[in-house]
């Protein structure tokens, strides 16, 4: 039995569907749908990080307000990926995020010193931070 080549019509309305697809994927944001924190640290430096619940939002805006609450931001760092923390080369690992009112020294710091690895734990928690703004 001969084989069957496949139909051209279908092959053709394949390639467009396919096409459609990606350019709606193209046509997407890729970045986060959640609020992202500016923080400054002593000596000017700021990084961002996404904050990824309601809570952590709430929190953050209590921060910006003047609240006398938790105010060191604490998270995993992911290295080699700038996220939301452009032009740094790593980020906070946004399900990650805490506030705490104190922490252990070893991830205290800058972020240059988490860019230049002089801060080697995955965590890191600015003791300096202070938020300075929130866009939505």
């Amino acid at each position: 039995m001969p084989k069957q080549l496949p139909n051209i019509s279908r092959i053709v309305a394949l390639a467009v569907a396919t096409a459609a697809t990606a350019a709606l994927v193209a046509g997407c944001s890729a970045g986060p749908k959640n609020p992202i924190a500016t923080f400054q640290v002593a000596g000017g430096e700021t990084y961002k990080i996404e904050l990824a619940t309601s809570d952590l939002v709430r929190h953050a805006q209590g921060l910006l307000d003047g609240e006398q609450i938790a105010s060191i931001p604490l998270g995993t760092v992911v290295r080699d990926d700038a996220g939301v923390n452009a032009p740094w080369s790593w980020h906070i690992d946004p399900a990650t995020l805490e506030f705490a009112r104190m922490t252990i020294e070893v991830c205290d710091g800058l972020p240059s010193y988490v860019e230049d690895q002089t801060v080697t734990s995955d965590q890191f928690c600015p003791w300096s931070a202070k938020i300075i703004s929130i866009d939505k």
